[in-house]
């Protein structure tokens, strides 16, 4: 007789593999990006599991996917430009591998998931041909009225053959933070290869798996980014499509991120490098190849959760006001999971024109224009972007005149005098 209390598992995105192991439970959480207006708030709220599985036989780590990438990202709320440091980070990008790979007018440069254009605006300035591949058109818009050519497409292999017949292959075919947010992975990497020159090169940047777990850094986790990555799992699954990751870099941004980069398997003009050989071996050797590594993830994740809540408890006993710095959806998974409403953060803010005025969903936080904190001068400012708290800490600074103080609670609570 099937039990149906394990029966209805899902199964691996990549491999297809039945996913039993789970890495962390977070509850029932609505869309992070669903921002809500004030007709909507009495009005009936999806909610969907946040579970994190691990399949043990690729060691991908993943959600099912409940909603289509077209209900998430057809028009989506977050903008990459609305953040001064990641556009920075763009840009040193873009320096790095224009010198490294020698890329010039003659070269054809493709994003997918290209947001804004805050990148590829670094390669329209250098007289470098650059085409964007973004699914949400609101999004879109901006990037082509910034003077960087964009197709309102979502990627994969369709798209890729389309854009292969029309001669736009890529030189350089770069994703970031895009590889997380792909329901079809294999549709989607096989999609890059299709794009790829003979001779050209894939970038991708992602949150580390590693560094996530190590961080504590849950609040990555949301039903937008449907897959979570080790080095180990990407090499298998682009080479599972005829791909080759030949270097490796790690990032410090999004809590510590890697830069992966992959070229045709038979393409033998770029070694793999020792870099993507060391990390293979370090992931190895943190158990990344075990089920067992995956086991202690959800009980630092509780102890999170309570020093997190007894901050906030003592604090609002004691009088204290506490604002929210910015609207991410890392933010939005943190406040959910914790059962965080305006009982124990006032409202919060965002530099993002599109979030001011509207409420956060699930909580249902009101979301204001940054110049509320010097209005309301609250004594504590929860950073929720925390991976950008030093730009944020600058930005306002002046809370410190009024006694203020800022708190980060990744990878635990921590308040800045």
């Amino acid at each position: 007789m099937t039990d149906p209390m394990t029966s209805n598992y899902p199964h691996c995105r990549f491999c297809k593999a039945t996913l039993r192991r789970t890495v962390v439970d977070l509850g029932m959480s609505p869309l992070c990006e669903s921002y809500l207006t004030s007709n909507q708030l009495n009005k009936m709220e999806a909610f969907y599991p946040l579970h994190v599985y691990v399949c043990g036989e690729c060691f991908l780590v993943q959600l099912e996917a409940y909603v289509t990438a077209e209900h998430i990202f057809s028009d989506y709320a977050y903008f990459s430009s609305y953040s001064d440091s990641w556009v920075e980070h763009a840009r040193r990008y873009t320096e790095q591998v224009i010198e490294r790979f020698q890329l010039g007018p003659q070269h054809q440069v493709v994003e997918v998931a290209s947001n804004d254009g805050y990148l590829l605006q670094h390669f329209v300035a250098n007289a470098i041909p650059a085409l964007g591949v973004e699914p949400a058109a609101n999004v879109a818009e901006v990037a082509v009225r910034n003077g960087v050519p964009t197709l309102v497409q979502f990627f994969g292999e369709q798209t890729a053959r389309a854009m292969a017949t029309e001669g736009r292959q890529a030189d350089l075919l770069l994703g970031n933070n895009v590889l997380a947010q792909v329901p079809d992975l294999n549709d989607f990497v096989k999609g890059m290869k299709i794009l790829l020159k003979p001779q050209g090169v894939i970038t991708v940047e992602f949150p580390h798996l590693m560094r996530t777990m190590q961080g504590n850094q849950f609040d990555q986790i949301y039903h937008e980014h449907f897959s979570y990555f080790s080095f180990t799992a990407t090499v298998k699954i682009f080479a599972t499509h005829g791909l080759t990751t030949f270097d490796v870099e790690e990032l410090p941004t999004h809590g510590g991120s890697l830069r992966v980069y992959a070229r045709h398997a038979d393409d033998a003009s770029k070694p793999v490098g020792e870099r993507a050989h060391e990390m293979l071996d370090r992931e190895a050797n943190a158990g990344f190849h075990s089920l067992e590594c995956y086991a202690s993830f959800g009980e630092q994740v509780k102890e999170t959760k309570r020093k997190l809540l007894s901050f906030l408890i003592k604090a609002r006993r004691e009088g204290k006001s506490v604002a929210g710095y910015g609207a991410p959806g890392k933010g939005n998974t943190l406040l959910n999971y914790c059962g965080i409403r305006s009982d124990f953060l006032d409202y919060t803010v965002d530099r993002n024109p599109h979030k001011q005025g509207k409420f956060l969903p699930g909580t249902h936080i009101p979301i204001y224009h940054p110049d509320k904190i010097k209005e309301t001068k609250p004594d504590y400012v929860l950073i929720l972007p925390w991976n950008l708290k030093t730009e944020i800490m600058e930005q306002i600074a002046d809370i410190r005149s009024w006694g203020g103080r800022f708190v980060v609670p990744i990878p635990e609570v921590r308040v800045y005098e």
